[in-house]
């Protein structure tokens, strides 16, 4: 069960298509569940669907519901919960977004924890999310890690130009952090770069109309380019075509993004934030704390100035995109948490 559309081009869409799509290959029955509605807010109309959707259900089914809804559905959950099996897919609580109200954050909290406790399985995408759901009173032995898989790719050529071609491929919205990359450059006007952004326009229109001002304020306006959302090919020759992957997060339960950059060979500089450190391997990229705008201002002029550093962080990527474990392998430990969860439940 999801919420909306399967085909959404964020990081957690992507994990539940991917596993989907490896599961069925292996042999499994997947049957998927579309929810209508203002997640991860819905009103009383969507949650009456969801609960007519879970109705519909047959008695003793394995549920693997995505965590932007399963954990703001607590009430429908619990009149399931004796006759289905519920494994919550969290991607990274709710409660830890950033830029929501005090007020919407403790509600979340109360919403994801009692939603948890109808679970019979959590699945997690990181480490780094698992170990912050004590916050939600998830008891170990429900918890199961499964990290994400990578396709593979090409090595990228990168740019032809004179300066520093950098990549940004993230949803615009507050936690991805553009506002501090943005910021970072206006430090860094002396240098030869161009920042190229890729997400969508529409999913969190005051996030970007916000942006546009803000590299209109450091008159920027040539240096960053907003490239909207693109489909695969288009994002592939992206990749391809960047010198340099960069981004600012808050936060992130993963981080598949990073991953993917590495399988195009391309260097990082990134922040720290959530599970980013676990996520991006030492050698293949540099590292700031998340919001410190003049470290991450530090880091991208090292890489601008040191060819020699950015030898090595090229180098560094390209060792580490041999190791890129697979989706299959991802959907696998998946499989093993579904039967963990079965045995559990016995």
């Amino acid at each position: 069960m999801v919420p909306g559309d399967i085909n959404t081009r964020t990081g957690g869409y992507r994990y539940d298509k991917a596993i989907i799509q490896s599961l069925q290959q292996q042999g499994w029955t997947v049957e998927l569940v579309s929810l209508d509605g203002h997640y991860p807010f819905p009103d009383e109309t969507d949650r009456q669907s969801a609960h007519s959707q879970l109705e519909s259900i047959p008695d003793d089914s394995t549920v693997v519901f995505d965590g932007l809804a399963y954990s703001v559905l607590p009430d429908q959950l619990k009149t399931h919960q004796q006759r289905l099996r519920f494994i919550a897919l969290i991607h990274h609580p709710l409660a830890m977004e950033t830029g929501i109200s005090t007020a919407s954050a403790a509600l979340l909290t109360d919403l994801e924890t009692r939603a948890l406790a109808c679970a019979t399985h959590v699945i997690t995408t990181s480490q780094s999310t698992a170990d912050s759901l004590h916050h939600f009173a998830v008891p170990t032995n429900k918890l199961s890690v499964v990290c994400p898989g990578t396709d593979p790719a090409p090595v990228a050529t990168g740019s032809s130009s004179a300066g520093l071609d950098m990549l940004c491929v993230a949803t615009l919205t507050p936690r991805k952090g553009h506002a501090v990359l943005i910021e970072a450059l206006a430090q860094l006007k002396d240098e030869r770069w161009h920042l190229y952004l890729v997400g969508s326009p529409d999913r969190d229109s005051i996030t970007f109309e916000q942006l546009k001002a803000q590299c209109e304020a450091f008159s920027m306006e040539s240096r960053v380019t907003f490239l909207g959302e693109l489909d695969e090919q288009q994002l592939a020759i992206r990749f391809e075509q960047s010198d340099l992957f960069v981004l600012a997060s808050f936060h992130e339960g993963y981080g598949m993004v990073l991953d993917e950059a590495i399988a195009y060979g391309l260097p990082v500089v990134a922040t720290a934030g959530g599970a980013l450190s676990d996520t991006l391997p030492v050698e293949a990229g540099l590292l700031s704390p998340p919001g410190d705008v003049h470290a991450l201002a530090g880091n991208l002029r090292r890489v601008m100035q040191d060819k020699q550093l950015m030898k090595e962080l090229r180098q560094g990527a390209l060792h580490a995109r041999k190791s890129i474990r697979s989706w299959r392998t991802a959907a696998q430990e998946f499989e093993t948490a579904i039967m963990k969860s079965h045995y559990l439940n016995v």
